[in-house]
């Protein structure tokens, strides 16, 4: 009998055009290039014989089936996502796109941008609007102080910037495949 899970929240839809990109690379890569190759092997490996006991036929068909798990789930994704390629009237304000440059209460300045779930990197700085820190920001304005409630407690942050250019270049991932 399976653990019950509930189900996930929904996920914003909404994505920069860089994420869109990146995401139609991926499925792009992935039925154009990965899936050829992988079938090619697959049917290599049945043509060797008994396929009940061959590792590499095995681990071939696993690998399709995951191929087409995550072509299946970025077709629907990209279809249902609304690309938001102009920035708000109110630059004054952080809104999605946002780089927001903070001061902790220790001190420490930190920069982020709030982009879309699909596209989220923390290496980066940049956090989904769906996350808490996030939440919190959308609407403040320069010199508010904002409460953010944390796993350890809350603290509070104080805006210093908000900017709707990138202010921090960092090279476009690679999909991991």
């Amino acid at each position: 009998m399976a653990r019950y899970r509930p189900p996930q929240p929904a996920s914003s839809a909404y994505i920069t055009p860089q994420g869109a990109a990146s995401l139609q690379e991926e499925l792009d890569y992935l039925w154009q290039t990965k899936r050829p190759q992988v079938t090619q092997a697959v049917s290599e490996a049945a043509a060797q014989g008994d396929r009940s006991e061959n590792a590499e036929y095995i681990y071939g068909k696993k690998q399709l089936r995951e191929i087409d798990r995550r072509v299946r789930f970025l077709r629907k994704r990209l279809e249902k996502l609304v690309i938001v390629s102009e920035y708000p009237s109110d630059q004054n304000r952080v809104f999605f796109g946002a780089w927001i440059e903070l001061e902790k209460e220790d001190g420490k300045r930190v920069n982020y941008r709030i982009v879309g779930p699909d596209e989220f990197d923390l290496k980066r700085g940049w956090i989904s609007m769906d996350s808490p820190l996030a939440k919190a920001l959308i609407g403040k304005a320069i010199d508010d102080e904002v409460l953010i409630t944390l796993p350890e407690g809350e603290e509070y942050v104080y805006i210093l910037g908000i900017q709707y250019e990138p202010s921090i270049t960092a090279p476009e991932p690679k999909h991991p495949l």
